[in-house]
């Protein structure tokens, strides 16, 4: 149970096991087990996003070397839906090109909604799809319904969270991600009692 609260509080495994008196091993298998179990009830509780949808792309790790949509070396690309009111949805790709991000779209929302996005070019697509608001974010950040703040504020507090781990290996980024998306969505909720739950 100990274990389990230091984990619900963001406390790193190696600080954890200095604080129970544990070997480091051992506490980080315990943490990877409750991220893997917030993995199957995030997919399993999974419905499809509708509404006024925030989308945005990221990138997480060392620092980003080319040009936004042509790769970034070192980096993970991920990718995140935002439901205005609602909940979130992230997930690692493999890039950001058009056909990537739309199966995306296409398999997370439903089609119709309204999607917020910036004007990256891989986004053009989505005019088929449902109805598509741009954000020219070089001239206005938010003009009245027309932004993406929200999904901007996902960013922050994944990063935030996922920077105390002073680098996670690319396998492990999708554990890692689905517990930021988890405690984003339950972030007005008591954490221990969420993941004793689905432990």
């Amino acid at each position: 149970m100990e274990v389990m609260h230091l984990f619900s509080l963001e406390i790193s495994a190696r600080k954890a096991s200095k604080v129970l008196g544990l070997s480091y091993g051992s506490v980080y298998d315990r943490f990877m087990s409750y991220r893997a179990a917030i993995v199957k009830r995030c997919e399993e509780d999974f419905e499809k996003l509708s509404g006024e949808l925030e989308l945005d792309e990221s990138y997480f790790g060392g620092k980003r070397r080319g040009n936004r949509g042509r790769g970034a070396f070192n980096k993970q690309a991920v990718f995140g839906v935002l439901a205005r009111g609602g909940k979130a949805y992230i997930v690692p790709v493999p890039d950001v090109k058009q056909e990537t991000l739309m199966e995306e779209v296409r398999g997370r929302t439903y089609k119709g909604s309204v999607f917020y996005t910036d004007c990256f070019k891989s986004y053009a697509g989505i005019r088929f799809y449902g109805k598509h608001r741009k954000v020219n974010k070089e001239y206005t950040f938010a003009k009245g319904k027309n932004h993406i703040n929200g999904v901007e504020s996902l960013w922050a507090f994944v990063k935030e969270r996922m920077y105390k781990f002073h680098g996670v290996k690319i396998y492990n980024y999708y554990p890692y991600l689905k517990e930021m998306e988890f405690r984003f969505n339950n972030r007005n909720s008591n954490l221990f009692k969420k993941v004793f739950n689905i432990r």
